[in-house]
């Protein structure tokens, strides 16, 4: 800790968090004058009995409600702006997000769409786009039903480029949830693979968060319990299902989450191009990169890798352990560790690298990297 220094520290949204939870949504709504939302949605969840229980319960009391469920697994700016016509066309006065990563991030979206007119890729915060974040934002409500990505207590929303599918993060402390409702009961029918995948983000949020750069001893400390956590519940969430393991995915879910506005790394820059390129699904770009990307940042950084170890429940002073800890954890949840079992090609391999240095999380890496350096690590993992 540089004493010299002033630090900022900022954490998210009140959680109501429990088996149950959701039963608790039409009163805050009534509590709050609102009755008009706009469910946010894919159009799988939006099949599945418990989403229309959950607008059975809302109508039930009086709510109008409407859904929006048109949108990529990856999603895109037409999603948002076809959102933002229903939200504004059907005079609505909330948002709720229902889903994962991708609904979420959607709902965010939209919030940000309903009061803020500009392109919306004006407000990419890589860009400086944060600044024109000014206006009124709708009450906006989260309720993940995966437990990986953490978008429920976020600040930001990741959206593609329809054509060239560049991804591009719209970011405003005005954009967070006013609050979470995480039921543990909605990710109980999760198929093994998503439930693993999914896991296995959440596992790479809290490591990337943990080493990332800067001082943040908070969400270091929150990072490791969220690893613990992850390592003591994901094979039995992913083969034998129960809701202690549930509820202990979902709280390393959101625990990464608030880890990771510290920053992330390498990992997801190796992986974000496989969704953009291949439409690889998020999390398993995660599980595959992950041994990779932390063999990269081993070296300079053992202490480090000392305390996640431990985390991990692989022992003491065993850091040089953790990569294999990991390919034998993909191997257990029975994902792959290998590139070319996914689709990739030797000759997606270099326009993979010039994305992952265009990516935006590297820059927090806790080593610098080079678009010969992705392309090292793709090889590897190839």
């Amino acid at each position: 800790m540089d004493t010299d220094k002033i630090y900022g520290f900022n954490f998210p949204t009140p959680i109501r968090f429990g088996a149950g939870a959701i039963n608790e949504l039409p009163d805050y709504l009534l509590r709050n004058g609102l009755n008009r939302p706009l469910l946010v949605t894919d159009p799988t969840i939006a099949e599945l009995p418990f989403f229309k229980e959950i607008q059975r319960k809302l109508t039930g009391r009086g709510i109008d409600v409407i859904v929006f469920h048109d949108l990529h697994k990856n999603p895109v700016k037409s999603d948002v702006l076809q959102g933002g016509d229903v939200y504004r066309g059907n005079n609505r006065d909330s948002i709720i997000g229902v889903g994962g990563g991708a609904a979420l991030d959607v709902a965010r979206a939209i919030a940000l769409r309903a009061h803020h007119h500009r392109d919306l890729f004006d407000y990419d915060d890589l860009i400086g786009g944060d600044i024109y974040v000014t206006n009124e934002i709708p009450h906006l409500i989260t309720v993940p039903t995966t437990a990986g990505t953490g978008s429920e207590v976020g600040r930001s929303a990741i959206i593609s480029e329809d054509e060239t599918k560049k991804k591009r993060i719209l970011f405003s402390p005005r954009l967070m949830a006013k609050i979470v409702f995480a039921d543990p009961l909605l990710t109980m029918d999760l198929p093994a693979f998503v439930t693993a995948a999914t896991g296995m983000d959440a596992l790479t949020h809290n490591m990337e968060a943990y080493l990332a750069k800067g001082y943040h001893p908070m969400c270091d400390g929150i990072a490791l319990e969220g690893m613990a956590m992850v390592a003591a519940a994901i094979e039995k969430a992913t083969k034998e299902s129960d809701l202690q393991s549930r509820s202990k995915m979902l709280l390393a879910s959101l625990m990464g989450a608030v880890a990771f506005q510290k920053g992330l790394g390498i990992v997801h820059s190796l992986a974000h191009p496989l969704s953009s390129l291949l439409d690889t699904h998020h999390g398993l770009a995660n599980a595959i990169n992950l041994p990779y990307g932390m063999q990269f940042n081993y070296a300079g950084f053992e202490d480090r890798f000392d305390k996640m170890a431990v985390a991990l429940g692989i022992g003491n002073n065993d850091g040089d352990k953790v990569v294999d800890y990991l390919f034998e954890l993909n191997t257990r949840l029975d994902l792959p560790s290998r590139l070319s079992s996914i689709g990739v090609q030797k000759q997606h391999l270099a326009p993979l690298s010039e994305l992952a240095y265009a990516d935006f999380c590297h820059p927090s890496n806790p080593k610098p990297v080079t678009t010969e350096d992705f392309l090292a690590i793709y090889e590897t993992a190839f």
